[in-house]
């Protein structure tokens, strides 16, 4: 068996600003593992947010033995980017192996398109108005706020998408007070949930407070040794496989999570097709999903996921699992 592992960059479609930074290009690290005249595929995209680059990510990959099993994965390498893509060229691998599909090894059956949140970047009011406007005939919209003036922005999303159902995530962006202020009003602008409003290292301060509107762990919630810290702060976990480290922690998180009465979110780094095709397996049934990446790039891989009316649909088998 033999572990490639590559860069690749893919130019967005627009600038992507969330309350941490702006970007114009998706940096990922693709995966290739070949064994027996057969070749497994795997995406990660590196988050600066969880101390990883390119470099970091790349040197974990390639510390890896060149016959690393599934299993003993887990065990190499810690939640996060390279475990995931490892992982996820693993499954593809065995797949492809042994002629099936990876929802067909997993006793699962095909999975059915699901309908995917459409990410707003954060900008001035007026134009998230107008990105809200162009996309309203989305039924999921995803809204990203982070500062102290958010309500105006919100607002003007709501005036431009009137029928769409709006998630909001502020990316660690707010402080406790600023929440308290704006929750009767993302209550009164029909927000369905928040994601982060607090950072994760802060977020005791949800200990006690009102929630009139359901609130996502994302930055606060990476595996299942996560959940015990959630207790009593949120209602909904985001799942992300570049969190996880791979499919194999995704769906024992899911499990997990849903056994504890947690709302499931299922959504994604800033990466292609590649990285998306695992991650619509977990989403199957899911309340909310983002996965919406490629939807945001100006240029994405081969055999590129379809998405339409109905949501985003299963890979094929060309691009992955």
């Amino acid at each position: 068996m033999s572990i490639e592992v590559t860069r690749d960059t893919f130019r967005l479609a627009q600038v992507f600003t969330i309350s941490r930074g702006s970007r114009t290009e998706a940096h990922v690290i693709t995966v290739k593992i070949s064994r027996g005249g057969f070749t497994g595929y795997g995406e990660c995209v590196p988050y600066a947010r969880y101390d990883e680059t390119l470099d970091s990510v790349e040197a974990q990959i390639r510390s890896l033995p060149q016959d690393v099993t599934r299993a003993a994965l887990q065990e190499l390498l810690p939640s996060g980017a390279a475990r995931n893509a490892v992982d996820c060229a693993l499954w593809d691998l065995e797949a492809k192996t042994a002629g099936k599909r990876v929802w067909e090894l997993l006793g699962l059956p095909a999975p059915q398109p699901e309908v995917t949140a459409y990410t707003l970047s954060l900008a001035a009011p007026e134009e998230m108005r107008a990105q809200a406007a162009k996309n309203a005939f989305r039924p999921l919209l995803k809204v990203k706020l982070g500062t102290p003036e958010d309500l105006p922005r919100l607002e003007a999303v709501r005036a431009g998408a009137p029928d769409s159902t709006i998630i909001v995530d502020a990316n660690e962006g707010w402080t406790p007070e600023v929440y308290a202020d704006l929750a009767p009003h993302l209550q009164r602008l029909g927000v369905a949930m928040v994601e982060q409003p607090l950072p994760a290292g802060a977020d005791d301060a949800l200990l006690g407070m009102d929630r009139p509107v359901p609130i996502c762990a994302d930055e606060s919630c990476h595996d299942r040794a996560s959940l015990p810290k959630l207790k009593g702060k949120y209602d909904i976990v985001n799942i992300k496989l570049d969190k996880t480290g791979g499919l194999t922690e995704a769906l024992d998180l899911l499990e997990a999570a849903k056994a504890e009465g947690y709302g499931i979110f299922v959504g994604c780094m800033v990466g292609s097709s590649l990285a998306m095709a695992p991650a619509v397996i977990v989403a199957q049934g899911a309340d909310y999903v983002d996965l919406d990446a490629p939807l945001l790039l100006g240029e994405d891989r081969e055999h590129a996921m379809l998405y339409d009316a109905a949501g985003v649909h299963a890979p094929e088998a060309a691009l992955w699992g």
